[in-house]
């Protein structure tokens, strides 16, 4: 279905509230009362037992409505949805938003009625929203079929709207919880932020968070999207929407809950959703430029400063202070954000002492406390670090000196004519600023942010925003038939599995397997001296604990000495496996230890995980991930993604890794992974060793598990 499918529920021109209540402090009450104050179009009550609810004629039942109604809010006990809907359509409902509780969220016979309700829509076309859910509501405003204002579409029984009318703006809220939904409400009203839209989906019946997202996405009264949720049903669909959001440069900030696995299981018990693995989570909004939030304060700041559309050409980034050691704070806090805390250009230091002789004139730049008794010194000092610095983003940090009586004055002149000068600069003032001062200060175009440190993330989220809108759009090309494997009927060994990964393009180590010592000093002839011999069987899996392994054979008589020893180990340590043979193989050159696989995400199926071997996985944990399939580029970026990433660009005198070497084969893991998501649960290669710049790359040791559950993970997962 189209995202204009949504239009009733997100701009609905006459609205009938099911189970309405006379009372304006009940859930059935609260809707009618809101919509009395703020929407002008139709409003049709429905309560069997009252002729007026709260001035309005009521209607007897669903089926008495006036035909083709946009939207119908369902305030009813579970029991009674399921024919009530039926009902609406019958009447042509457009759309229904369901408060009720009750459903999946409680157990099979709540998720009967649920699948139910999925049922009716699918069949009829009516979208629907819920069950589960507190509303949602178009603040921007509707507009009638010949242009007329019909105002405010307040569909929810929330207290919040009580305290804080609607206030229009260009932020729209999407949340698969509704008590964090009218959290988030009353925390923008508080902060003065305005919202174009804001919208719970509850148990995701049928319209889930991605419809909403990508609803927002298209919508003109919204230029920035924030997100709350719990987990994904569809990852095609949340795809296609974050692609939509990012090709229309539109930001988005989410937060994503689940991150530990107690996180994970209330997630799923809330809204009935599989939360997927956080890592892959992670991953997908790194590759389509959203910024995960992971805290409150961070959500509400990074919106607000993307609210005002200003976005920096470059990571360069300045701050000037009242306070030379908040000044090295925020330099310190940029750098971490990944910030370019250039130095200040000469002929720019040159003309600050002029300014200001005992000021610090670097990056930071220390203001002094002589703006006090000069003001204008600020004015200046700005303009220069605007004009001759080059930065593309400034926090200045200025304490409390609006709350002065003496400064207000001049403090607001100040930034008055800085913005007369510099129109399009992305500045953001860091101070206690009283509330009709805030305000005309916003609408100079200045963000607004007291705490320093959380300015200058804003200032990072808002680079990597204009980072992500100046790339390509994400590709999502179908892997090549050619990654398809001819898996057998058994479990793999070691060498079927290279064998396999080999034919499919990805670089293996040369080896043979044999079943005899002196087939084995044949091919370790063959293969050239020195080589590794290893046993070959699909139900040993830690050979080297078992003395399966013998490294650097140098002729003959070892190869065939190890051929023997490492069968009778074999035998003795796991006398139920069944031994295939032995393997001898090549000894790898020297290069980085990598560790590279494939595993079933339960929400987004294959994904590749990456990173370097021993200690930075072992105990660093330092891996990231990526769905399958991706290209070259995505490959680049999980290589520059991972904490150690500087050992392959050579450390204590060790050549360049061939990352170009490992970035293909990247892709092509995550091509097999793709193509053979149906028929492998994991795929573990480790040890992966990436050679020297222009060498190559080569694994010496593979694992590839046939698919038994979708809803398991590999086991290079940690």
């Amino acid at each position: 279905m189209t995202a204009s499918s949504l239009d009733p529920l997100f701009k609905p021109r006459s609205i009938a509230v099911i189970g309405a209540s006379t009372d304006a402090t009940k859930i059935g009450g609260r809707p009618v009362h809101y919509l009395k104050q703020y929407f002008k179009g139709p409003i049709y009550p429905v309560n069997p037992r009252a002729d007026d609810v709260q001035g309005l004629k009521s209607y007897a039942a669903a089926s008495d409505l006036p035909e083709g109604v946009d939207q119908a809010l369902v305030c009813l006990p579970a029991e009674l949805v399921v024919p009530t809907l039926e009902q609406c359509v019958e009447r042509g409902v457009k759309s229904a938003c369901i408060f009720s509780s009750g459903f999946a969220e409680i157990g099979q016979k709540g998720r009967d009625l649920q699948n139910r309700i999925t049922e009716i829509s699918r069949e009829s076309g009516m979208r629907i929203l819920g069950p589960n859910c507190l509303g949602i509501m178009n603040i921007a405003g509707i507009e009638g079929d010949n242009g007329e204002a019909l105002g405010q579409s307040i569909n929810t029984f929330t207290i919040a709207v009580e305290e804080n009318p609607p206030k229009p703006g260009n932020i729209g809220i999407v949340s698969q919880s509704g008590a964090f939904a009218a959290h988030a409400y009353t925390l923008a009203a508080r902060r003065g932020l305005g919202l174009s839209a804001w919208a719970t989906t509850g148990n995701d019946c049928d319209v889930e968070f991605s419809d909403c997202l990508a609803y927002l996405a298209t919508d003109p009264a919204t230029d920035v999207i924030m997100g709350y949720m719990e987990g994904c049903q569809d990852r095609d669909k949340l795809f296609e929407a974050l692609a939509l959001a990012r090709e229309n440069e539109k930001p988005m900030v989410i937060v994503k809950v689940g991150a530990s696995e107690v996180g994970q299981k209330a997630a799923a018990s809330h809204t009935a959703v599989l939360s997927g693995g956080d890592a892959i989570f992670d991953s997908v909004f790194k590759q389509y430029g959203v910024h995960r939030a992971h805290t409150i304060d961070e959500f509400f700041d990074v919106a607000y400063a993307a609210s005002f559309k200003k976005f920096p050409s470059s990571k360069k980034f300045a701050s000037a202070s009242i306070s030379g050691g908040v000044g090295i704070l925020m330099a310190d806090r940029a750098i971490e954000r990944g910030l370019d805390v250039a130095p200040m250009p000469e002929i720019a230091a040159k003309k600050l002492k002029e300014v200001l002789p005992y000021a610090g004139v670097g990056n930071p730049v220390d203001v002094t406390a002589q703006i006090i008794s000069q003001p204008e010194l600020l004015e200046k000092n700005l303009d220069i670090m605007l004009t001759d610095g080059g930065y593309d983003a400034i926090v200045v940090f200025l304490t409390n000196v609006f709350y002065s009586e003496a400064l207000r004055g001049p403090m607001f002149e100040t930034f008055k004519n800085v913005r007369a000068h510099h129109p399009d600069a992305l500045i953001t003032l860091c101070s206690f600023i009283p509330p009709d001062i805030r305000e005309e200060l916003e609408a100079l175009g200045y963000i607004l942010i007291d705490e320093p440190t959380r300015a200058v993330d804003a200032m990072a989220a808002l680079a990597g925003y204009k980072e992500t809108f100046a790339q390509k759009s994400v590709a999502r090309a179908a892997p090549s038939a050619s990654a398809k494997l001819a898996l057998p009927g058994h479990a793999l060994n070691e060498y079927e599995a290279k064998q396999l990964l080999g034919n499919a393009g990805f670089p293996v180590i040369g080896e043979k397997l044999v079943t005899s010592p002196e087939a084995a000093s044949m091919a370790a002839k063959d293969i050239g001296y020195p080589v590794a011999l290893k046993i070959a069987s699909a139900d040993i899996q830690h050979k080297s604990e078992i003395g399966g392994v013998v490294l650097g054979l140098n002729n003959d008589d070892q190869v065939e000495a190890a051929f023997d020893d490492i069968m009778e180990r074999a035998g003795k340590a796991e006398p139920n496996a069944k031994l295939d043979g032995v393997i001898v193989a090549a000894m790898a050159p020297k290069g980085v230890e990598a560790i590279l696989g494939t595993s079933q995400d339960p929400v987004f199926g294959p994904v590749v995980m990456f990173g370097l071997g021993g200690i930075f996985v072992e105990v660093m944990k330092d891996v990231t991930f990526r769905v399958a399939p991706f290209d070259l580029d995505e490959a680049h970026k999980m290589i520059g993604e991972i904490k150690g990433a500087a050992i392959l660009d050579g450390a204590r005198g060790l050549p360049p890794a061939d990352k170009e070497a490992l970035a293909q084969a990247l892709v092509t893991l995550s091509e097999i992974a793709a193509a053979n998501a149906d028929s492998i649960e994991s795929i573990d290669l480790n040890p992966f060793i990436v050679h020297a710049k222009g060498q190559g790359a080569t694994a010496v040791d593979a694992l590839i598990v046939k698919k038994i559950s979708s809803n398991s993970f590999g086991p290079f997962l940690i």
